[in-house]
């Protein structure tokens, strides 16, 4: 069982890298990539754990991208997280989702919600801060009934106190990734194509002119006739076809790791594609 799309504590998941790992493992995960929103801070925690139990880990991120005044996300797999590239990006990306957590907290105080960045932070658990940590904190306080509620009513699109977060733009993106010796690979094109009709065409055109390498194919979300799809068109452009659950959290009822909603399955051969790939990469000088 393979799952090229995982989130942990570092970003918007529920459990550390190491408990992700261990959850992996009892479900007979072979070979996975953590990418975690706009940071590869658990990555090293990653291998370490899939090194203990047997597990090949490739390192990862999922930047968030503008096109088209459209949120995109891109995620990078094999990435070198300690050149001076990475760290400069990563610095920018964090400084922003701070402003962006002083901002939100502030609308947030205005409609009388007693809460402050210290509180939040401390929820985070010491990584990176976001909207689901502001959630949590208000379920704790019975700010709100539940996780979806804060959401719904708060920080989601639309929401009383949301701010729409800093995004790279594609060539921004792209350059970070590769200046890291890693492979890009868009991520759920069908989330694109629900939330935005029309515009995922125009999106993969612009991409495959920055030098795409991949389409995550095989998502959690994705129909079958998706799939088949987006499968044609990696064929079509001698793309990757890559896949992941978009595990977040062991929710009764959600996304689990490998499996999606139950009928995921990414192959074997989709890893081995995108191993040969990042090998092939790291053969090549990085960017000086």
């Amino acid at each position: 069982m393979i799952d090229l799309h995982l989130h942990t504590t570092y970003s918007d998941g529920s459990l550390t890298p190491t408990e992700l790992l261990e959850r992996a493992a009892v479900r007979c995960v072979e070979a996975l990539a953590v990418t975690d929103h706009d940071t590869c801070a658990g990555n090293a925690e990653a291998a370490e754990a899939g090194a203990r139990l047997g597990i090949e880990v490739i390192s990862g991120v999922e930047l968030s991208v503008a096109f088209e005044g459209v949120g995109l996300h891109l995620l990078g797999y094999g990435i070198d997280c300690i050149t001076e590239s990475a760290k400069k990006v990563f610095s920018r990306l964090e400084d922003a989702r701070n402003d962006r957590l002083v901002k939100m907290i502030c609308r947030l105080n205005e409609l009388g919600a007693p809460i402050s960045s210290e509180q939040v932070r401390k929820e985070a658990g010491g990584n990176i801060v976001g909207r689901l940590h502001i959630a949590r904190l208000m379920v704790r306080k019975r700010l709100v009934p539940s996780l979806q509620a804060a959401f719904t009513q708060y920080l989601g699109r639309g929401g009383l106190a949301y701010i729409d977060r800093v995004r790279l733009t594609p060539e921004e993106a792209f350059e970070a990734i590769r200046d890291m010796g890693g492979v890009v690979v868009m991520a759920h094109p069908g989330v694109i194509e629900r939330e935005n009709p029309g515009v995922l065409d125009r999106a993969l055109d612009c991409l495959l002119g920055l030098g795409l390498d991949g389409i995550e194919a095989r998502y959690s979300r994705h129909t079958p006739e998706q799939t088949a799809r987006y499968l044609e068109i990696a064929d079509k452009h001698s793309l990757l076809s890559t896949g992941g659950s978009d595990f977040h959290s062991p929710t009764p009822e959600r996304i689990e790791i490998g499996r999606g909603f139950g009928t995921l399955s990414v192959p074997y051969e989709s890893f081995l594609a995108l191993r040969r790939a990042v090998e092939a990469k790291r053969k090549l000088p990085l960017p000086s």
